[in-house]
C-alpha cells in the first residue's frame, strides 16, 4: 500500500486484514446488535456534536484506525505545529495559522522570537480600521462613509473571507455591502463595479508578494475606475493593502499606514484569521471576528489535548483514510443543510485537495497509495434534487458529512423544521437503504400487479450501508464557525501525517501559471517563445484568429 512498504506499519497491515473482514458487513446489523453505538460513537464539544456511528467500522476496526495514527506518530508532528517547528518542510517554514487564534496569552517562539507580538499588533491595527470604517471615521475622499467594501484576491485570499462573510451575514452591518472580485475574467470586475458609487467603495488588495497576476491586473483595472471617477488622490482613501511587500504597495498608490502585514508561516488557505480577514472585522465587527478566533482556538485546544480516540479531527481523519485507502472511495462530499454555509464546501475544497493532493512523499519518493479524495458538495435541501440520486443508486459510495444547525437565525413558519427533517432523513436513508424484498412490499401495498412489482423493484431500491457523519450545533454563530473551520483545517493535517506528504505546499498549482506567462505575449501577437504541443499551438492559433 506505501511505497517501498517503509510505512507499511503493524497497524495499517491490521487494517488491511480488518477490511477483508469487515467489508460486507451492513451498518443495520452493527446497529442491532450495539443499542448504545449511537452514543458511544458520538462526541461534543461545548454546543457542537459530532455522530459517527453511521460509518462501516466496529470496535476492532476503530482501535487499529487509532493504533495508525499513533504509530505514524500524529501526537508528536501535532505538537511540532504547535510549537513551531519547520513542519513544511518543502519551504522550510513552520505552519503557525494556529497562532493567529491563540487566545491562551503564552508566547509562540519562531527562531527565537516572540510572534505573538506581531501578531497582536496586526490584531490591534485591525480593530481601529474596521471600527473607523464601519462607524465612518475613515472615510472616502469625498467625506462620505464607505458602505461598499471590495476585497480583490484570489485562492486563500477569496475563498476564506467570502465563505466567513457569507456565513455571517445575519451578523453584518445593515449599511455595509460585501464585495469580492477573484477571477482573472473581466466579467468579474464588470459585474461588481458596475453599480458601486466609487465615492462609497474600499478596496482590499490581499496579495502577500503583491505580484499575484490576477490579484494586481483586477486591483489596477478597480483603481483605474476609481482614478476616472474622482481623482488619482482618492486612491490614498479607498484602497487598502494585505501585504509583506512595502514598496509594491507604495508604488501602487497605497498609504503604507493602511497596508496590513501576515507572515510566511501562514499559507494562503489558512490566512482567514489574518489581516486576510480585514473584510470579515469590517462587515460583522472585530468583536465577531475575535470569536471566530475564540472559536477556532477551543476546537485548537481540544485537538492538542483530547486523547485520540475522543478527538474529533483526529476521527474524522482516521474515517477518511479508512474509506480512501481501504475501500477505495475516492470522492467525499460535504452538505451544510444552511444557506449560510452555501460557500463551505468550496472553502474546504481549497484546504483539502490543495493540501493533500500530493504524489511525493516526505523522504521525496513518488506514493503508490491514494492521497486526498476529491471533495464536491453544496447546501441542502439543493442538492438533494442534483447530485444525491448519485449519493443514494450510484455504484460508487460516496462519505458524506451533513452539518446542520438545530436553531436557524430565519425561524419562518416550519422552513427549519422541515430542513432538519430532511438532513436527519437523509443520514438514515443512506445507511438503511431499502433492499428488494422491502421495495417490492412496498409497491404491492400501493396496489401495483404483479407484473408492476417484478418490474420495478430493484429500481426502488437502495443498496444503503453508505457512510456518512453529522455535525450538529446548536446555532451557526461566530464561535460555532470557528470551531468548524479548525476541525476541518485539523482533519486534513492529521490525514497528510499519516500520508507522510507535506500538507502546506501547494507546488501543483505552479506549472500552468508558469506556462500561462509565457502564452500570455504570444496572444498579443509576439512569435511563439515555446515549442508547444500541436493541441496547444493550434488553440491558440485558432484564438488569435477569432480575435482579429
Amino acid at each position: 500500500m506505501f511505497a517501498k512498504n517503509k510505512n507499511n506499519t503493524k497497524a495499517w497491515q491490521k487494517l488491511e486484514a480488518e477490511y477483508k473482514r469487515f467489508k460486507k458487513v451492513e451498518m443495520r446489523d452493527l446497529f442491532k446488535k450495539d443499542e448504545k453505538r449511537a452514543t458511544k460513537y458520538t462526541l461534543s464539544l461545548g454546543d457542537l456534536t459530532l455522530d459517527y456511528s453511521k460509518n462501516r467500522f466496529d470496535a476492532d476496526v476503530f482501535e487499529a484506525l487509532i493504533d495508525l495514527a499513533k504509530e505514524r506518530g500524529v501526537e508528536q508532528k501535532r505538537d511540532d505545529m504547535f510549537s513551531a517547528q519547520k513542519i513544511n518542510f518543502t519551504e522550510n517554514r513552520a505552519v503557525l495559522h494556529t497562532a493567529l487564534r491563540n487566545r491562551s496569552g503564552q508566547s509562540v517562539v519562531l527562531d527565537g522570537k516572540n510572534v505573538m507580538d506581531d501578531i497582536n499588533a496586526v490584531l490591534m491595527k485591525m480593530k481601529k480600521f474596521s471600527d473607523d470604517v464601519r462607524y465612518g471615521k475613515f472615510k472616502g475622499y469625498t467625506g462620505k462613509k464607505l458602505t461598499n467594501i471590495v476585497n480583490i484576491g484570489i485562492g486563500g485570499s477569496d475563498l476564506g473571507p467570502v465563505m466567513v462573510c457569507e456565513a455571517l451575514k445575519k451578523y453584518q452591518m445593515k449599511d455595509i455591502n460585501c464585495y469580492f472580485i477573484s477571477n482573472i475574467d473581466g466579467t468579474a470586475c464588470y459585474e461588481t463595479l458596475k453599480n458601486l458609487d466609487p465615492e462609497t467603495t474600499l478596496f482590499i488588495v490581499a496579495s502577500k508578494t503583491f505580484t499575484t497576476i490576477e490579484t494586481l491586473t483586477n486591483a489596477k483595472t478597480c483603481r483605474k475606475w476609481l482614478v476616472d471617477a474622482l481623482g488619482e488622490h482618492a486612491v490614498d482613501k479607498h484602497f487598502v493593502a494585505l501585504s509583506t511587500n512595502r514598496e509594491k504597495v507604495v508604488e501602487f498608490g497605497i498609504n503604507p499606514d493602511n497596508m496590513f502585514a501576515f507572515w510566511d508561516f501562514v499559507g494562503g488557505r489558512y490566512s482567514l484569521w489574518s489581516a486576510i480577514g480585514l473584510i470579515i472585522a469590517i462587515a460583522v465587527g472585530f468583536e465577531n471576528f475575535e470569536k471566530l478566533l475564540e472559536g477556532a482556538f477551543a476546537m485548537d485546544e481540544h485537538f492538542k489535548t483530547a486523547p485520540l480516540d475522543k478527538n474529533m479531527p483526529v476521527i474524522l481523519a482516521l474515517l477518511g483514510i479508512w474509506y480512501n485507502n481501504f475501500f477505495n472511495f475516492h470522492r467525499y462530499c460535504v452538505v451544510p443543510y444552511d444557506e449560510y454555509l452555501k460557500y463551505l464546501p468550496s472553502y474546504l475544497q481549497q484546504l483539502d485537495m490543495e493540501s493533500n493532493g500530493k504524489s511525493v512523499d516526505k523522504d521525496g519518493d513518488f506514493v503508490s497509495y491514494s492521497t486526498g479524495p476529491a471533495i464536491f458538495g453544496g447546501a441542502g435541501t439543493n442538492v438533494q434534487h442534483s447530485f444525491f440520486q448519485l449519493l443514494h443508486q450510484g455504484t460508487d459510495l460516496v462519505p458524506v458529512d451533513f452539518i446542520i444547525p438545530a436553531i436557524s437565525h430565519n425561524e419562518i413558519g416550519d422552513h427549519h423544521q422541515i430542513l432538519l427533517s430532511n438532513v436527519l432523513a437523509q443520514g438514515e436513508a443512506l445507511m438503511r437503504g431499502k433492499t428488494v424484498l422491502e421495495a417490492a412490499n412496498e409497491l404491492k401495498k400501493a396496489g401495483k400487479s404483479d407484473d408492476e412489482v417484478e418490474a420495478l423493484k430493484k429500481y426502488k431500491s437502495f443498496t444503503g450501508n453508505r457512510p456518512s457523519n453529522t455535525l450538529l450545533c446548536k446555532k451557526i454563530d461566530p464561535f460555532t464557525l470557528g470551531e468548524i473551520i479548525a476541525l476541518y483545517e485539523h482533519k486534513v493535517f492529521v490525514q497528510g501525517v499519516i500520508w507522510n506528504i507535506n500538507s502546506f505546499d501547494q507546488m501543483g498549482v505552479e506549472l500552468g501559471k508558469q506556462l500561462a506567462l509565457n502564452i500570455l505575449p504570444e496572444l498579443k501577437g509576439k512569435s511563439f517563445a515555446l515549442d508547444h504541443d500541436g493541441s496547444t499551438m493550434s488553440l491558440i492559433k485558432k484564438v488569435k484568429a477569432f480575435r482579429k
